[in-house]
């Protein structure tokens, strides 16, 4: 089965199963459990930070970044298309219950004015400006510069804002620009990313930042009921994740730019090839009458997992370490059958 979907289809690698029956486990609760201990640290590493702490979840460690930073009635500025607005059930208003403050701009981007705009003064009407959230890569696919996350974090720090960083892709984001990830995460006081999306771990996303912040969000995840006991299991193909399979994600931009030029070709088409900046590909389908739904059965006939539309006419293709150059020539044809 070829499945486009998203990066989250990923299966474990044959290396990261053995390295789950294998694990050294403990209680993670109690901070027992070697192979978890083991995770986080590097995981605070290759960030750049003082500590980090796993969680079942991007939305577990993204909730837990406001639930941290803020407190109840305050105001969070971030992106209108943001992962954290758009995909995350409203929990920032359910658990943390703050509110929003939302920039739209057209590329998803926030600069250093947005922030400035967004930040509420003293009077006792507003409430408090407690958190900017910025994204990298953004949820639509596309890569922030780094001058402009710096700015945002700049304008956001002189007004005594934290800012916390949705991660989920960094490491495409950081390949994509040509840099260390430690320099994407040096702009957040604290960033979620995920080992599951594109790093073929089954399970887990991590929260890192300064050790003050991952205690108090260590007791957080245990108030929602995410301390876990004999975790090393699923810490073990975390740590594969982060040594080995951060180092092939040029595969996936790769095979995604290949598949964006082939889209190109086909009539009723639209793709940019050079707005594909990471492993997810969008384009427009313009036949008029073009039937999602038939579309979507068509290519489950044979064998390939689609999406539907992201919005009218619109579809996004997703790559990641289970998907070939064969693979996309095969979805490719029969895009054109179903078209046709």
């Amino acid at each position: 089965m070829i499945d486009l979907r998203s990066d989250t289809v990923t299966q474990p690698t044959d290396e990261m199963r053995k390295a789950m029956a294998e694990a050294l486990v403990g209680d993670d609760v109690y901070g027992d459990d070697p192979t978890m201990n083991r995770l986080e640290e590097l995981a605070a590493k290759k960030m750049g930070k003082e500590a980090a702490v796993f969680v079942v979840s991007g939305t577990m460690g993204n909730q837990l970044a406001v639930m941290t930073h803020t407190k109840r009635g305050d105001e969070i500025i971030l992106g209108k298309y943001s992962h954290v607005v758009r995909y995350e059930c409203g929990a920032a208003a359910a658990l943390s219950q703050v509110s929003f403050c939302q920039v739209d701009n057209p590329n998803g981007f926030i600069y250093p004015e947005d922030a400035a705009n967004g930040f509420r003064g003293s009077d006792i009407h507003f409430p408090k400006t407690a958190l900017l959230c910025l994204e990298n890569a953004l949820a639509g696919g596309r890569v922030v510069p780094l001058e402009i996350m710096k700015a945002a974090s700049s304008a956001a720090h002189e007004r005594g804002v934290p800012v916390h960083l949705d991660g989920a892709r960094i490491f495409n984001a950081a390949l994509s620009l040509g840099i260390d990830v430690k320099e994407i995460a040096a702009c957040a006081d604290s960033v979620m990313f995920c080992l599951s999306k594109g790093l073929c771990a089954p399970v887990g996303s991590i929260l890192a930042g300064s050790k003050a912040f991952i205690d108090k969000a260590r007791r957080n995840r245990k108030m929602l009921g995410g301390g876990m006991r004999q975790s090393g299991v699923l810490a073990a193909p975390g740590i594969i994740a982060l040594e080995k399979m951060t180092l092939r994600l040029g595969e996936d931009h790769e095979n995604a730019k290949y598949l964006a030029r082939k889209l190109q070709t086909l009539e009723y088409v639209e793709c940019s090839p050079e707005e594909t900046e990471i492993n997810m590909v969008f384009f427009n389908v313009t036949k008029p009458g073009f039937d999602p739904a038939a579309y979507m059965h068509h290519m489950m006939k044979n064998n390939i997992k689609v999406s539907g539309e992201i919005s009218p006419g619109r579809y996004r293709y997703v790559t990641h370490n289970n998907i070939t150059k064969q693979d996309i020539d095969l979805v490719i044809d029969c895009l054109k059958e179903i078209a046709s």
